[in-house]
């Protein structure tokens, strides 16, 4: 489906759905300009949403339902019909799980979303006499940036996927070496692989635990007595020098090398 040069959606009070709804467009459409009123203009030719009864609606009795029982906003509604051309079939299912379901459900139940309700703050206050049609445009360029950078977040994932399944190809031991930083957890998720060694963001080199696909939890925690101490006591307890940081969580470490981050990763395998 081509996204036309005109929209149009409802006037008055705005929410975070009609606002992220006119950002996706204009991401698809950088010249794509919207109309807003309580009435769709008679012939009008664009794309209407979430108003009209058309099928980016979502106001009728028999509102779409996602498998999961979610319902359907018009950004979810828009969303499902071009999020693919822009993150792919994968990336784009678990931005709607992830980014979209949070907000429709909102939209539609009122349910708690933080996103939503700074949206919402850019609604003029009761008593002001700010154009609503302005506080409109500012809430959409606020969205933009958020939702844009949610897209490039995805294809980040997608261009690294290639990198850390050539790494998970050279796997020992379940330890998995990466290069160079690079999102690695969608690649990972249904693998076999215990840790992930990388260079630091922050200097040195760092070792994360991968999570159980089901429990959300690591397959192989850091040792408790690591958790949290600082550098002298780590280096006494695990007997490697090296090792500078152990999250509380016992998720991540950091090293000044790549072999004190595998030695530690082994030492929790028991292997050395």
């Amino acid at each position: 489906m081509k996204v036309p040069a005109k929209g149009f959606t409802h006037g008055g009070k705005f929410h975070a759905d009609d606002v992220f709804a006119t950002a996706l467009l204009r991401i698809l459409r950088p010249d794509f300009a919207v109309t807003r009123g309580f009435e769709v203009p008679e012939g009008f030719e664009g794309i209407v949403y979430d108003i009209g009864d058309g099928m980016f609606d979502h106001h009728s009795a028999d509102r779409a339902l996602r498998p999961g029982g979610v319902p359907y906003a018009a950004f979810g509604l828009l969303w499902k019909v071009f999020g693919a051309q822009l993150v792919g079939e994968n990336q784009a299912r678990l931005l709607d799980e992830n980014f979209v379901q949070p907000l429709d459900l909102n939209d539609n139940t009122g349910a708690d979303c933080l996103l939503a309700d700074a949206i919402g703050g850019f609604n003029p206050l009761w008593d002001s006499h700010d154009d609503p049609d302005a506080c409109f445009a500012r809430a959409v360029d606020f969205a933009q940036v958020i939702l844009q950078n949610n897209l490039d977040a995805a294809n980040a994932v997608n261009r690294a996927d290639a990198l850390v399944q050539k790494a998970y190809q050279n796997m020992r031991d379940g330890i998995v070496v990466l290069p160079c930083y690079a999102p690695w957890k969608n690649a990972l998720y249904r693998s076999d692989a215990l840790f992930v060694v990388y260079p630091s963001q922050r200097g040195g080199w760092a070792a994360q635990c991968v999570n159980d696909r089901l429990t959300k939890r690591p397959k192989r925690p850091f040792p408790q007595g690591w958790a949290g101490q600082p550098a002298e006591v780590l280096a006494k307890r695990s007997g490697l020098a090296g090792l500078r940081f152990c999250h509380a969580s016992r998720f991540l470490i950091t090293a000044d090398t790549k072999e004190t981050a595998l030695a530690a990763c082994r030492q929790v395998l028991g292997l050395q």
